[in-house]
């Protein structure tokens, strides 16, 4: 059972905005080895990329590297000294198309008064590899001419590691006119990840005849590069939750985000989910605050808390049922279009103070700090 005392739901001003070489590989010996199989291919793990991202998460859009193509280079047959030299093809070199596919950064859900998680993940750009080559040489009949051969040259993987900053909660008030003091959260940042380009530089051998006047051509094989891939840098800026002073009645507002306060009690009767009809005064000037405040169709938070008393399960069905309360009171009475809003019960898993004493006796006054709804929404 619960003892039904005032307790204050705080604001949550949330400041969020927007937001590095090769090696040989084994070479291929064989001049009529096939080329690589034309296919894109993808830096993430497998799975549908996102196109959003829930939670006010930022997206971080894709990065598409273009596939390389170069075309065959044929050598013509040619009789010399009697011996005939057959034709050779060079064969296409086929780089397929590659995919950093695009990201979310996460913004974990926060009640209000706390900074929310904020994780962004590591990013790897994949290693591209130009494949060998070689001009046959000749000798036959008097000419000579070495094999020119260039080796499989590979650029490797880049991965940068990805970066994340804990959700951080102010204090709740305890009593009208205590102060609490600001909680702050700084800057999330990835750096960007650079893989330099891989150039494989023109084969050329010489023509040459001999004393019959039996020649073998020049033979070229242009060079061929695949180009340097950025992956921009991430960033999450800091954030910032105002100090304040406790109040029964308040109203918070930050650059992008604004907050109410309202006492339990005057919401709620002890261990109940029905919206009091003396609570409409101050239900009244919450909505007409969004609709001066607040965007057309942003969405409006409704977070619902208990103390630990009593069962988890039936703790978050209350939660639950005095949010969906408020978005009821809301929707038909306030004047706010149901569609913006958003209910989530906590129950007693994000508890702002210890329910017992240091000695392990129950603190009453904790458990109120506990219990609480928060209404909060974007600006911007």
């Amino acid at each position: 059972m619960r003892t039904p005392q005032p307790i204050i739901a705080t604001l949550a001003l949330i400041l969020f905005a927007s937001a590095c070489g090769g090696s040989t590989d084994d070479p291929e010996r064989r001049t009529g080895a096939k080329p690589p199989a034309s296919a894109t291919t993808s830096a993430a793990p497998t799975g549908p990329e996102p196109s959003s991202c829930p939670n006010g998460g930022k997206l971080i859009e894709a990065v598409e590297i273009p596939a390389v193509h170069a075309d065959p280079v044929r050598i013509p047959e040619a009789t010399i000294g009697g011996e005939k030299i057959p034709a050779v093809t060079v064969p296409a070199v086929d780089i397929p198309a590659q995919r950093v596919p695009a990201q979310c950064v996460d913004i974990k859900p926060a009640p209000g008064g706390c900074l929310s998680a904020v994780s962004i993940p590591p990013v790897t750009i994949p290693p591209v590899t130009i494949p060998a080559l070689e001009i046959p040489g000749v000798n036959a009949g008097g000419i000579q001419r070495a094999p020119v051969r260039r080796e499989a040259l590979t650029v490797k993987a880049v991965t940068v590691s990805g970066a994340r900053a804990p959700e951080v909660c102010q204090a709740k008030p305890s009593q009208d006119g205590e102060f609490i003091g600001s909680v702050f959260r700084g800057s999330v940042f990835r750096g960007s990840a650079f893989r330099g380009s891989a150039f494989r530089g023109s084969l050329f051998r010489g023509s040459a005849c001999n004393s019959k006047n039996e020649c073998v051509p020049q033979v070229t094989v242009p060079q061929i590069t695949v180009p340097q891939v950025t992956v921009p840098q991430v960033s999450v800026p800091q954030a910032t939750i105002k100090q304040y002073t406790a109040g029964k009645s308040q109203v918070f507002k930050g650059d992008d985000r604004i907050a109410y306060n309202i006492e339990a009690d005057v919401l709620f009767d002890f261990d109940k989910a029905d919206v009091k009809p003396a609570a409409a005064t101050e239900l009244a000037k919450i909505a007409a605050s969004i609709a001066k405040e607040v965007p057309a169709g942003a969405t409006i938070q409704i977070d619902g808390h208990t103390d630990a008393k009593g069962e988890d399960a039936l703790n978050r069905r209350l939660s639950e049922e005095r949010a969906r309360a408020i978005v009821e009171w809301l929707a038909t009475k306030g004047g706010v279009d149901r569609s913006r809003l958003k209910a989530t019960g906590y129950g007693e898993t994000k508890p702002v103070a210890a329910n017992t004493g240091p000695d392990g006796s129950d603190d009453p006054q904790a458990r109120a700090k506990n219990r609480r709804v928060v209404i909060s929404a974007q600006r911007t």
